[in-house]
């Protein structure tokens, strides 16, 4: 199978090809539960009506805001929840003769191109017991802590071979419904995923009021913290490509490639962990859902409104929909991060440029989508043609009508698209410097 090796990097891995096409990370998200009536227009000139991508950033324009804000409605359709882990238990332990639908076969074949085999290694198949959770993680020392978020605390934790794992621990005590369910809902998931850029699932337990999640440790921090320039380096435009690239591997693998397609829920910065060749991990499965199976006939699972401020698909806001187009709208957002450097909401700037895709969006329009370019990163020809390129691809994603959105499949070889003609520019502009040189 023929794959694209990371250039530049001391990673020798390769990510698969795709078949060609037939026609928290460690921090809290937050439920938003009011909604933002302001609707913005912007003036272009009547040439750009013909250009399909600048009506669709009008459109977008219009109705962005109410990405931020869901609707002031405490009566929304039920949150229905996972099935219990003692369920899934039996579920994963299931042998390879269990029976599966036409569907569910058919999508099993596809996901070899991007995994191994399930039963070669199923994942989270790791059991633990509370005194080892206890020894890996110096009973709970703060000094091993890492993160925190809405579920409870995330530990750093060694294991007696040797293996870093990342231990989030529950709230205690306070053990709300709603946190019920996102456990569940994240063992439900991790159970099921095993992709290079997801992040690994090894086990889980329940002991008494302690109910633990055990996942792979990554140790270069989160996406958002490198962009932020928390860690003393600065990602270049090369490296934000390649994260593009990884995250919309890791979606376009839950949305077609897993044996029911799972809508991530929560796709932002702070949950794309980094290696330390900075390969990109999608992590916290908390608001993950099954979507429709394609037997089913159904085109959305109808829920509550969950996710976080400014990542928010607005047409799921308005009819509480949710289907994997809202994953694509997040992702819309995150390219707009990776461009510009900014957080979705920057209530510290002045008004024009608090809602970063807005403002990008007007840039865009204006031809001026350099402006948008990370200020800590230099301007040049290659950086230009990426800004151009991704800003584009985000616009689309940004649409506020999900049709009008591209899959997540799509949105991947766009990119590796974008890559190969950003190394093509960048080896040209090096051989005409070269060529000028005394």
């Amino acid at each position: 199978m023929s794959g694209l090796r990371r250039r530049g990097s001391s990673d020798s891995r390769s990510y698969p090809s795709y078949p060609s096409p037939a026609g928290s990370a460690y921090s809290a998200t937050s439920t938003s539960n009011t909604s933002a009536k302001s609707r913005w227009s912007f003036s272009s000139s009547s040439s750009s009506d013909r250009n399909p991508v600048l009506v669709a950033t009008r459109s977008f324009v219009g109705a962005f805001s109410g990405c931020f804000t869901p609707p002031k409605d405490e009566h929304g359709p039920e949150e229905h929840g996972p099935p219990s882990v003692d369920g899934l238990k039996r579920t994963r332990h299931a042998g390879p003769g269990a029976s599966r639908s036409s569907n569910e076969r058919g999508r099993g074949s596809r996901r070899s191109i991007y995994a191994t085999s399930p039963l070669e290694r199923e994942p989270g198949t790791m059991r633990f017991t509370i005194e080892e959770i206890y020894t890996a993680t110096r009973n709970f020392s703060p000094a091993f802590k890492i993160g925190q978020g809405g579920f409870g605390t995330v530990y750093k934790g060694r294991l007696n071979d040797g293996t870093l794992i990342a231990v989030k621990r529950a709230k205690k005590g306070v053990y709300e419904k709603h946190l019920g369910v996102e456990f569940q809902s994240e063992i439900r998931t991790l159970a099921q995923v095993e992709h290079l850029n997801l992040v690994k699932f090894f086990g889980f337990l329940e002991h008494g009021e302690e109910k633990i999640v055990v996942v792979e440790y990554v140790s270069n921090g989160t996406l958002r913290e490198h962009l932020d320039c928390m860690h003393g380096t600065v990602l270049d435009i090369s490296a934000r490509l390649d994260i593009a690239i990884d995250v919309a591997h890791a979606i376009t693998y839950l949305h077609m490639y897993t044996h029911h397609p799972i809508i991530h829920r929560d796709i932002k910065s702070s949950n794309i962990l980094l290696t330390e060749n900075f390969r990109a991990k999608v992590s916290d499965f908390g608001f993950a859902r099954f979507a429709p199976d394609g037997d089913s006939g159904k085109t959305h699972v109808s829920t509550q409104v969950k996710g976080t401020a400014g990542y928010l698909d607005p047409e799921y806001l308005r009819t509480y929909q949710l289907t994997d187009k809202s994953d694509v709208f997040s992702f819309g957002v995150l390219l707009t991060e990776l461009v510009t450097g900014r957080r979705p909401i920057e209530p510290k700037r002045e008004m024009k440029e608090r809602l970063t895709a807005k403002w990008a969006a007007k840039k865009f329009m204006e031809g001026d989508a350099i402006a948008t370019l990370d200020t800590k990163l230099e301007r040049t020809a290659p950086n230009n043609f990426v800004v151009e390129k991704i800003l584009e691809l985000a616009l689309q994603c940004l649409a506020p009508n999900r049709r009008s959105r591209p899959s997540m499949r799509h949105c991947a070889e766009i990119l590796w698209g974008i890559r190969k003609d950003y190394r093509e520019i960048s080896g040209n502009d090096f051989h005409s410097l070269s060529s000028h040189s005394p």
